[in-house]
């Protein structure tokens, strides 16, 4: 295990034994639903009565910050587990304790999330005191990417959702998690759309999930991490800019990324879901996406079924037409040209399929990791 996955569980785990978390998530009923792809199912009945409610529009992907609705500098100072920056020497630091003073630049923070899906879950939030809105920028996503990479775990995964893709807080935030299975989306087949040729025989690839029931699009290669964050983020902006909801799953140590538009809260405003989907309070954001179904209550976990899970995720999906227009969008954005080569992949078995990393016993490079924050939020 690598220094920063010690570092964070560590931090993670004390914060557990001084009763910060509003439930004990190691109590929750999990179990792998049968079937092909191996949906997760989580019973946790208590988090949506405990969890913070919306509190902004959800047809809107844009909207300014408020400050006088819930944010994060409101939250805890022990809370907080330690800041995550880029260093500016290339070099991989840590620092047991660096204030941050009236000079220096707005830290970007890790914190436990206090209603967690899973062990060791939490939040990155990019320039926690710039107080910057719930929307993809470069730099942010570039930072959420690394810390995907620094952590060296397949099994500890980085998410992102939209507003109208249902995040809950319009403050800018990643979330993170470990669980040491395989995501159904990670082990969907796809087939190659796009590429583009970069550096010393590089080559950037866009893909198309298929036979899965939430149309999506994953991001592999690239000449540097930089320039696989850089093509993601000019696709999310791309999506905010034509209002298109969408969820991001960042996977295998920030070299493969999920784009995952999705259409569930205007399906509701219009009336579209059934009764019986709405009756289970499931809103379906990265993590149900990816097939990580939290359930809220014990007759949906108990008849858990992937027929069911399909049914739920496919209400998700855009249309078809709706998302051609989504990979044209992402085309030009990114400039990697729509082609012809449509190769399909077969299944995967997981993170694994991939050239696995190796084990840690230091911080890769391009990270600074500050811990004891001596000044409160």
């Amino acid at each position: 295990m690598c220094f920063l996955n010690n570092l964070l569980l560590g931090q993670w785990e004390d914060r557990m034994r001084r009763g910060l978390f509003r439930y004990d998530v190691t109590a929750c009923e999990t179990k792998v639903i049968p079937g092909r792809y191996g949906f997760i199912a989580q019973l946790n009945e208590g988090r949506h009565l405990k969890k913070r409610p919306t509190e902004f529009r959800v047809d809107q992907v844009l909207q300014p910050f408020d400050e006088k609705k819930f944010n994060f500098t409101k939250v805890g100072q022990e809370e907080v587990l330690f800041r995550f920056e880029p260093s500016k020497d290339d070099m991989s630091l840590f620092f047991p304790a660096h204030p941050v003073d009236a000079g220096s630049s707005s830290p970007s923070v890790v914190a436990i999330n206090v209603s967690p899906i899973e062990y060791g879950h939490v939040l990155l939030i990019p320039c926690v005191l710039d107080c910057l809105p719930q929307r993809i920028d470069h730099e942010s996503f570039l930072l959420a990417l690394n810390f995907a990479k620094e952590a060296a775990d397949p099994f500890f995964r980085v998410g992102y959702n939209s507003l109208g893709a249902f995040a809950t807080i319009n403050h800018l935030h990643f979330q993170a998690y470990y669980l040491s299975v395989t995501f159904p989306v990670e082990k969907a087949p796809t087939s190659r759309i796009m590429s583009r040729k970069g550096l010393h025989g590089s080559e950037l690839v866009v893909s198309e999930l298929q036979d899965y029931p939430v149309r999506g699009l994953v991001f592999e290669g690239g000449s540097t991490p930089r320039d696989l964050s850089d093509a993601v983020a000019n696709s999310c902006i791309c999506l905010q800019q034509n209002n298109i909801p969408f969820n991001v799953l960042i996977t295998d140590c920030g070299r493969k990324v999920f784009l995952l538009p999705q259409c569930y809260a205007e399906r509701q405003a219009l009336g579209e879901v059934s009764q019986e989907l709405l009756e289970t309070q499931v809103n379906p954001a990265v993590w149900e996406i990816s097939g990580h179904m939290v359930l809220k209550r014990r007759k949906d976990y108990d008849d858990a079924s992937e027929e069911r899970a399909w049914k739920l995720l496919s209400e998700v999906s855009l249309p078809e037409a709706r998302f051609e227009k989504v990979k044209a969008c992402v085309s030009t954005s990114a400039g990697i040209q729509l082609g012809p080569d449509n190769r399909s992949l077969d299944m995967k078995e997981g993170p694994y399929d991939s050239q696995t990393p190796p084990v840690a016993s230091h911080l890769h490079q391009r990270c600074l990791v500050t811990s004891s924050l001596a000044s409160t939020l």
